[in-house]
């Protein structure tokens, strides 16, 4: 044991708990936790700690086999691409036994001290509250009570949540409130400052990129974070991608970090998302990345048939830009396809659309996958389809 966890293990400052570890290179922390929450293996109550290399993350348990497995599956594709000082470790090596690790002070939760669960996301500093609650629910799904309340109002003043989500959430410095749905051309919302620091802009990380982000200018969210890195662990070293609706660049810049693509030509059509792009391509230090402000109707004028991967996170209107992405794509290029359906057509309305629009250009397609990625209203989801253009 080296000096480093000889101190922490021997140090006597507040309460200590024995625990398994899960040792990973430093630079490699923030990725690696995110993917190990998913199994719900990593002791949120005891405090990581590092030594001149590695990062020691607690662990509720020893995990299973299988899980053991299929968290080596998961890390081995992103660790193994990504720069260390020393050689790289064996994933039997991950696992260390009987560490002692300080234990946190317990935080009281947003929910502790208002009694329910609000709706709201984390960006950077900021927090964004939902204006919504029972509303959410069909009247179907109401309770008769529930159906006397009146639309968009929690059960506490809205500034009494904003406060509940400064205390319990320490790196949050501002609130805001979502005035109804992300809407207009360029998916913005309309935002009321609630509580803390006034201001729109922040810096989010995710899976070790930063991202600018000015929520009254453009959209984001990190609500797709997984569906993210699940687009990246599909593109290969020397492919040609095309975000045709990039926004701030949270594909993009991701997959150019990640991937190593030859080129990703990232394309919005506001003004304002593409200026906080070219920013973020800077911030992140990538360099095959082309920011592109265009119309994404026009982008097989300069780029057709030049794509390996071709993304369509538009999904209330991405069906508009089909006939484009079916032109980008080179032979077995695949378009990631996203879109909002129903629940009594989840899938196969989106194929016959995208089938459609293939066939007019005199091409077939394979369905690789279907993904439910989340719940976005009752009775609706935000859906995505990965689909090979023959």
């Amino acid at each position: 044991m080296n000096e480093t966890m000889q101190n922490q293990t021997s140090s006597g400052d507040g309460e200590s708990a024995v625990r398994y570890a899960f040792r990973v290179h430093k630079e490699d922390g923030e990725p690696v936790r995110r993917i190990l929450d998913e199994f719900d293996v990593i002791d949120h109550s005891c405090k990581p700690f590092a030594d001149d290399v590695y990062l020691y993350l607690p662990l509720l348990r020893y995990p299973e086999k299988e899980e053991r497995l299929e968290i080596r599956d998961r890390l081995m594709h992103l660790i193994l691409q990504l720069p260390h000082p020393t050689e790289k470790m064996q994933y039997h090596s991950w696992y260390v036994k009987d560490l002692s690790f300080k234990t946190h002070t317990k935080v009281p939760t947003v929910s502790d001290l208002l009694g329910f669960s609000p709706a709201y996301e984390i960006i950077g500093d900021i927090a964004v509250l939902d204006d919504k609650s029972e509303s959410d629910k069909s009247e179907s799904d109401k309770s008769e009570s529930d159906k006397n309340k009146p639309d968009n109002i929690y059960p506490a003043d809205v500034s009494e949540i904003a406060a509940a989500i400064l205390k319990a959430h320490s790196a949050v410095k501002t609130v805001l409130l979502s005035k109804g749905p992300i809407s207009g051309e360029f998916r913005t919302r309309d935002l009321e400052f609630l509580a803390g620091v006034n201001k729109t802009e922040t810096v989010h990380k995710e899976y070790g990129c930063k991202y600018k982000v000015d929520l009254a200018r453009a959209y984001f969210t990190p609500r797709l974070s997984t569906e993210r890195r699940r687009i990246v662990e599909q593109i290969k070293k020397g492919d040609t991608v095309i975000d045709m609706f990039a926004g701030v660049g949270p594909y993009s810049i991701f997959i150019a970090k990640q991937a190593a693509p030859t080129l990703v030509i990232a394309n919005d059509k506001n003004e304002a998302a593409v200026e906080l792009l070219n920013e973020n391509i800077a911030l992140n230090k990538v360099t095959n990345i082309e920011a592109l402000n265009e119309d994404a109707a026009v982008l097989s004028e300069k780029y057709a048939g030049a794509g390996d991967h071709v993304i369509m996170n538009l999904p209330h209107n991405a069906c508009d830009f089909l006939d484009t992405a079916v032109s980008l794509c080179k032979a077995g290029g695949v378009i990631h396809y996203y879109a909002m359906t129903s629940d009594d057509d989840l899938f196969d309305g989106s194929v016959e659309l995208i089938r459609s629009a293939a066939e007019k250009q005199g091409r077939g397609i394979t369905v690789l996958e279907r993904r439910n990625v989340r719940s976005y209203a009752p009775h609706q989801y935000n859906i995505c389809l990965d689909v090979k253009i023959l």
